[in-house]
């Protein structure tokens, strides 16, 4: 058995910036056996060079579906199931009748929405000359769109911010597993009730009509877990994607002055922002179905396998200087929305709602700064975000 790095013993500064560790365990190697830090505490292997983490996002042999290695997920037994923890053809048959709701052309129809939901809010927020970016602005657009493109009512969104909010980053298991429980509870109603009142707009009635040619449709239980998956993918992600990206560009003032110049640089800004500090900092696990090898080491069958996705974008040997903020950057084939199979179904709806964002911050607020330092980075390995960024303008 290889040696086990404790990612616990670099303290809080991990937390802080991954990066130089990321990068001191690329030079000892691609892949590492590592120990999560404090409250996860277990082992799994770690894949942070850029080459060997693109291919195991492919890799057939690397699953997603843990019930067939004997282990549970708790998203799984309060949602049921649904893409990200399974694996073909389960996978193929979900992500085919998702597809069939969930099309281009309905991410692409938002567009004037979400300019509208933009617009509105810092017509809220501009006039009080500072803020938190996260709270006034940063949060309330993913939220807004995401519940109007599922259909939730505006009288429930409140509590369904609480709940969504408490399983993503709990303040304790007590407290994520009972919102988890209530959020799961809240979905089954909320497709319930849109059984019985019939056609709608929203995609989540979209998803409940869907039926393949050979008349397949979601179940109740799989409608749920699409329903979660949405909801979490569908915000807090862009959420983190908004205010990675304006801290970026604030704290590089040559790069925000060439895109305060020109506003049609704000496609290449956005891709930089996910390669350089994307919102997701490793994808969802996944276990060894069977025993292979990932650049000459051994993994053992039922293994957990985390794939570094912040790690292998700041690889030297795909993006030279990779530690440079450059929105000039070529970009192409980052890894942010992941690869293969599990490649994020809401990429184009996340780049949408940043672009917009981004490019409307900054021609509403040409004065925008920090107005002191950021809030403290979220906990654990998943997601990268801050929980707050105070501006001014």
């Amino acid at each position: 058995m290889a040696d086990v790095i404790d990612l616990g013993e670099y303290g809080a500064g991990f937390r802080a910036d991954p990066h130089p560790v990321y990068a001191e365990l690329r030079a000892l190697g691609p892949v590492h056996r590592v120990r999560l830090p404090p409250p996860e505490g277990y082992d799994t292997w770690l894949v942070v060079g850029y080459e060997e983490a693109r291919a195991a996002l492919a890799d057939p042999r690397l699953a997603k579906d843990v019930g067939a290695a004997g282990m549970a997920l708790f998203d799984e037994q309060a949602f049921g199931k649904h893409m990200l923890v399974s694996d073909p053809p389960q996978h193929t048959r979900l992500r085919s009748l998702v597809t069939r709701a969930f099309t281009a052309r309905r991410v692409e129809a938002l567009r004037p929405r979400i300019q509208r939901i933009t617009d509105e809010l810092l017509d809220a927020m501009l006039p009080r000359g500072r803020a938190d970016l996260v709270e006034a602005f940063a949060y309330p657009l993913p939220i807004t769109v995401i519940c109007e493109l599922l259909g939730v009512p505006e009288i429930d969104r409140a509590a369904f911010r609480e709940m969504s909010n408490e399983v993503v980053v709990p303040t304790s298991e007590e407290a994520g597993l009972r919102a988890a429980d209530q959020l799961g509870t809240y979905l089954a109603e909320l497709i319930e009730d849109k059984r019985c009142a019939g056609p709608a707009d929203d995609l989540l009635s979209a998803l409940i009509r869907t039926t393949a040619e050979d008349g397949d449709r979601l179940s109740g239980d799989e409608l749920r877990g699409m329903a979660f998956l949405l909801l979490i993918a569908g915000h807090e992600t862009t959420v983190n994607l908004i205010v990675n990206g304006a801290y970026n560009l604030l704290t590089h003032p040559d790069q925000l002055a060439e895109l305060r110049a020109d506003l049609d640089l704000i496609d290449g800004a956005v891709e930089e922002v996910l390669r350089h500090e994307g919102p997701v900092e490793t994808a969802t696990f996944r276990f060894a179905a069977q025993p292979l090898e990932i650049a000459g080491t051994a993994i053992g069958r039922g293994e957990l396998v985390m794939i570094g996705l912040t790690a292998a974008d700041r690889d030297a040997c795909r993006y030279p200087a990779p530690d440079r903020f450059d929105i000039h950057r070529d970009t192409r084939g980052h890894l942010a929305f992941g690869h293969g199979i599990h490649y994020c179904l809401g990429a184009p709806l996340a780049r949408l709602e940043t672009r917009t964002a981004l490019r409307t911050l900054l021609r509403r607020a040409p004065a925008l700064a920090l107005d002191g330092p950021p809030g403290e980075w979220l906990p654990g390995m998943l997601i990268r975000g801050r929980r707050s960024l105070p501006v001014r303008w």
